[in-house]
């Protein structure tokens, strides 16, 4: 079915990489059907808005987000999709100027976003299909045909979904229970994406190491994506139950996996590990990162960690603030607890089970482990001044104080800045690999150098 020939379209997307993949493949299958792609020097026909639901603040920055783009945008079709679109479409309705409402598999449709253009009334569009429905297990694989010439970092779905049941986690009831894509495809998209000139693939997922496909685990799939004409392989997060001897050997004797695994702990005490509905505790937990740095050369581990759960005493920060201490991580992705809709730990608290800790209590949690991620990574960065180190550059910008600058990252996950007066030197290191002697680092904790070929 051919859409709107000539209209245009442009997405615009929150929460995580697995997003970032399922935009850039509707937006391709839409050019592939008659829209054109907007360059973003003008309003677009069709606008979408791609969400997150992970937490309260994720959906409160949607709603802002959207609210803004629809005042900026007078002259375009809204369509709001995803993740917030499936667990609250009543809720994004009432928003005037939305045009359209897709769930976690209806976003895949193209049919939905010709309707907008069809539709008489100003009352939104709504389709949100059940999460465990199968219709779009196979969508949203397909490459970034409309991508830029920056072709440096591709984001490659292989799984959706989570069968883990964590209390506290949403995530189930928006995307179902966990699938994963057939390898054939995934190695077919990698090839393309190689052929079409990005250096990096990212791997993708709700529960990426959960992969598992005709018997073929995560380890066997990279030994498939390792044959690629590609120079890094990288994979987004990985659970640590999911982190064996078998994957870190691979990593260590990899060429093109890189050094960087993201393991997210959420907490550092047992006992609310074990209130979370966890599959492991904190011995485990620091067993696995241990080996990880010991096994794998140069290795950068980041961790998810969540402050302020229902029932977390004083006693239980302490305790995790102290065992992050003591743990090798390169950086903490902090976050406050937020209890969502339709969760064993929502029905806890209706129960009076728990209670949420006072907002106060967490801000100043949140506060301490801010300071403690920054030392940590501070700590971690800090060898790599006066050493060299490979950079895939991805963008390039002027300065406000004069001259431009380029940066990118290490294959441990370290972000590099260079600077220059000769724009044309800057441009050229886009979409390239380079040694970059290290010289200092700022108080962002970017590293800056200079490039030495």
């Amino acid at each position: 079915m051919k859409l709107h020939q000539n209209k245009s379209v442009a997405a615009i997307t929150l929460g995580c990489k697995l997003n970032y993949a399922e935009s850039s493949a509707i937006l391709d299958n839409l050019c592939k059907l008659g829209w054109i792609l907007s360059t973003g020097d003008g309003e677009a026909d069709l606008l979408i808005i791609h969400t997150c639901a992970v937490t309260q603040q994720a959906e409160k920055k949607c709603r802002q987000k959207i609210r803004s783009l629809i005042r900026k945008n007078p002259g375009s079709r809204i369509a709001v999709i995803g993740c917030y679109s499936q667990l609250h479409p009543e809720t994004l309705s009432k928003i005037d100027g939305v045009d359209a409402i897709l769930g976690s598999n209806d976003k895949f449709d193209s049919r939905w976003y010709n309707h907008i253009f069809q539709k008489e009334t100003s009352t939104p569009l709504v389709k949100v299909t059940p999460a465990d429905s199968n219709t779009a297990i196979c969508q949203g694989y397909s490459l970034p045909a409309h991508a830029s010439q920056d072709r440096t970092r591709a984001f490659l779905k292989i799984q959706d979904g989570c069968d883990y049941g964590c209390s506290y986690c949403t995530i189930p009831l928006i995307r179902g229970r966990s699938r994963s894509i057939p390898s054939a495809e995934i190695v077919e998209r990698a090839t393309l994406l190689a052929s079409s000139g990005y250096r990096e693939i990212i791997l993708t997922g709700i529960n990426t190491g959960d992969y598992r496909h005709d018997n073929m685990r995560l380890c066997a799939l990279l030994r498939q994506l390792e044959k690629i004409d590609i120079s890094r392989i990288r994979i987004s997060s990985i659970e640590p139950d999911i982190v064996d001897h078998e994957l870190i050997s691979l990593v260590a004797g990899s060429k093109k996996i890189v050094p960087h695994l993201h393991i997210p702990l959420q907490s550092g005490s047992d006992t609310i590990l074990r209130a979370m509905r966890r599959r492991y505790d904190t011995s485990h937990y620091r067993n696995k990162v241990v080996l990880a740095v010991e096994r794998i050369a140069e290795c950068a581990i980041g961790a998810d960690v969540m402050v302020g759960y229902p029932g977390e005493t004083e006693e239980d920060f302490l305790t995790m603030y102290r065992f992050l201490e003591e743990l090798p991580l390169a950086y903490l992705h902090l976050f406050s607890c937020s209890v969502r809709p339709g969760t064993h730990l929502a029905r806890q608290i209706e129960k009076h089970e728990c209670k949420p800790l006072p907002s106060e209590e967490i801000t100043r949690r949140y506060r301490e482990l801010v300071e403690l991620g920054y030392q940590k990574e501070r700590k971690f960065k800090l060898p790599s001044v006066g050493n060299v180190c490979t950079v895939l550059f991805e963008n390039s910008r002027p300065q406000k104080k004069g001259g431009y600058q380029c940066s990118g990252y290490t294959p441990n996950y370290q972000r590099v800045i260079v600077e220059s007066l000769d724009r044309n030197r800057i441009q050229s290191l886009t979409g390239n690999e380079h040694p970059v002697l290290i010289e200092s680092i700022d108080e962002d904790l970017n590293l800056k150098g200079r490039v030495l070929s």
